[in-house]
């Protein structure tokens, strides 16, 4: 395929509405579901945006999720800065990456995530407390949905959540897109010093908490050391309030423009878990995709990928595949959530260890939100907000509402 009919990559949402998919990859997927791209810095990899070539893709071992690799796909200057660094768990490949999945497991399950949910409805009724106090209108996003996140991942680490700011200002630059590789090695560098002296806190002083009891598993024979440790705080840190906090924001965005679906809701409550589903395929957060480097020769969709060229899956792309699901781009709250799952939290081995923490997390404040709102609307257009348009993880940067 020759360089111009590589488009660049990740693709802009300039075109249509935010909540729209940039349209090239409808373009791309119906044309050629494994196809080339330009990177940003002009070399080339594969980009997946079939929903059954990007299941393939996210459980063959052949492809590595290892940065170190030669020719690994980077999106962006500021994440090369990870490039020679040791690796943390999601960056891990098996077998390496299954002792951390071993370790981490128990704690998520969904009975002992389910244990949480009566805590995680009173921080949301304590947060809709002061939402209604201030507005309206008030930014939802700024009085419920990034404190709550932060405030639920703080408490099972065992974070001081008064510390939660750190965090959120860190990850911030370590997912945008336009940060210079120096700002983020400064931001992951702030983020890894805390989480360092915390673990050793952790291990004079243990307590109930996650930290505490991986930190008492430590264990440099078996290849579980403190450094790794310390690298899985951070992603888990990371992961359980950026993450989280935007699917919320991006569900209600969602719900609101799509009037009827709220109106069933508060119809009929029950259908809340199927919306969340539906939500986490229809507003996929993972903007840019999941980068791998391929570490044998393989065929992916009928295409020749050889040893060393990058592959990059698209989830946005393969959650709105017609070929997957009837009527793709219509948000439909009774949509049966058993046939063909989405990928808003990955698939195989590498797929989100906390989904079902964040399961509860939307549910429970859908719920809330219907009940304790039921006249909720935006307070801007959608077109009027700003989005988080060159960061890893898609969402608005507020999310202003009247009720």
């Amino acid at each position: 395929m020759s360089d111009t009919a590589a488009p660049p990559y990740p693709s802009p949402r300039t075109e249509g509405h935010p909540l729209d998919p940039p349209p090239v990859l409808g373009r791309l997927r119906e044309r050629a579901p494994v196809s080339r791209v330009t990177l940003f810095d002009g070399s080339q990899a594969w980009l997946v945006t079939r929903h059954a070539e990007a299941r393939q893709a996210l459980r063959d071992d052949r492809l590595s999720v290892d940065s170190r690799t030669p020719g690994f796909p980077f999106l962006s200057a500021a994440q090369t800065e990870i490039r020679d660094m040791p690796p943390t768990f999601p960056r891990m490949d098996p077998p390496d990456h299954s002792v951390f999945r071993r370790l981490l497991a128990p704690e998520f399950t969904i009975k002992r995530m389910e244990a949480l949910r009566p805590l995680v409805e009173s921080d949301v009724a304590d947060m809709l407390d002061r939402l209604e106090a201030a507005g309206p209108p008030g930014d939802l996003s700024a009085i419920l949905t990034l404190p709550l996140a932060s405030l639920v991942i703080c408490r099972l680490l065992g974070i001081p959540y008064e510390d939660a700011e750190l965090f959120q200002t860190r990850a911030a630059v370590m997912t945008d897109q336009t940060a210079t590789p120096e700002q983020v090695r400064t931001a992951r560098m702030d983020m890894l010093g805390y989480l360092q002296q915390l673990l050793a806190h952790k291990a004079e002083e243990p307590a109930d908490d996650l930290l505490s009891r991986m930190v008492a598993q430590e264990d440099e024979a078996a290849g579980v050391s403190r450094r790794d440790l310390v690298g899985v705080a951070m992603i888990l840190m990371f992961g359980g309030h950026e993450t989280t906090a935007h699917s919320i924001d991006l569900g209600v965005l969602a719900l609101m423009e799509n009037r009827d679906q709220w109106e069933l809701l508060r119809e009929r409550p029950e259908l809340i878990p199927g919306a969340v589903e539906e939500v986490l395929r229809h507003q996929t957060i993972l903007e840019t995709g999941l980068p791998r480097i391929a570490r044998a020769d393989l065929t992916l969709g009928g295409v020749a990928i050889k040893s060393g060229e990058g592959v990059l899956v698209s989830l946005v792309a393969a959650n709105r595949d017609e070929s997957a699901y009837p009527d793709p781009d219509r948000l439909d709250v009774t949509r049966p959530v058993t046939a063909n799952r989405h990928l808003g939290f990955g698939f195989g081995v590498h797929q989100c260890l906390g989904q079902p923490l964040a399961r509860i997390e939307m549910q429970v404040t859908l719920a809330a939100l219907l009940h304790r709102f039921p006249d909720l609307r935006l307070f801007k257009e959608p077109k009027e907000l700003d989005f988080r348009g060159q960061m890893a993880v898609y969402g608005p940067t507020s999310l202003p509402v009247t009720w």
